[in-house]
């Protein structure tokens, strides 16, 4: 297993924001040899917000009947809830004028393995990755409307087992967003209400990743300034 329990014990010890549990049947698919790491990312100022060993400075995102969470050798694993699981980071972030970035690969599940949730001028909005049976791609919400059913929609089919490289850029003007080298969110925010989906995912705020009824890895979060006016 990717976690033993003598390790879970020091975990629970150095670190008791993070919840460790055993890994699930499903994150087997984690024990196999570890790819290539993602390219670097393009730009300077990035700074790395987990450092893959700990949660320090993210807690667990306190849905109802979430899944656990672990943290070793690099990697977050979120496992799969009765709904929603996921991290959210406690520290200050940017409102406007930055980039997140982060690798994300569906482990188990059909619904959504990255909701990422982060601020745009006084809101907050989501990335949703999988959605609604496994492959709408989006923005929630925009005008009132979700991931499903605005003008970010996009269906795409994701695999289980890759990882893929998230980067959503947030300035004034727009939300971008792009899933390895794809453009797929291109918003201008003129005139325009952005809001998060009514529900629990508000507790993500003000920058968190989750899943749905999923079992998620994540690595290489981070975040950079845009140097511009914040």
């Amino acid at each position: 297993r990717l976690v033993m329990q003598d390790l879970q014990d020091r975990d629970v010890v150095s670190n008791p924001a993070a919840t460790i549990g055993r890994i699930s049947a499903g994150q087997a698919i984690l024990t196999k040899p570890a790819p290539e790491r993602s390219a670097a990312l393009e730009g300077q100022g990035w700074k790395t917000l987990c450092d893959g060993k700990t949660l320090t400075g993210w807690q667990v995102t306190e849905f109802g009947g979430h899944g656990l969470v672990s943290c070793e050798a690099g990697l977050v694993v979120v496992d799969a809830g009765d709904a929603l699981s996921g991290i959210n980071f406690t520290n200050a972030v940017p409102k406007s004028n930055y980039e997140i970035a982060l690798d994300a690969m569906r482990v188990d599940g059909s619904d959504f393995f990255c909701g990422l949730t982060f601020p745009v001028r006084e809101s907050h909005c989501s990335l949703i990755l999988g959605g609604w049976g496994g492959t709408v791609v989006g923005i929630s919400s925009v005008d009132g409307q979700d991931a499903s059913e605005n003008e970010t929609t996009k269906f795409i089919r994701f695999d289980a087992g890759r990882w893929y490289r998230v980067r959503v850029q947030v300035t004034d003007e727009k939300i971008e967003a792009w899933l390895d080298q794809e453009k797929i969110v291109d918003l201008a925010l003129a005139q325009r209400k952005i809001t998060l989906r009514f529900g629990d995912i508000d507790l993500s705020r003000p920058l968190g990743v989750a899943t749905y009824q999923t079992t998620a890895a994540l690595r290489e979060i981070k975040l950079r300034h845009l140097g511009v006016a914040k």
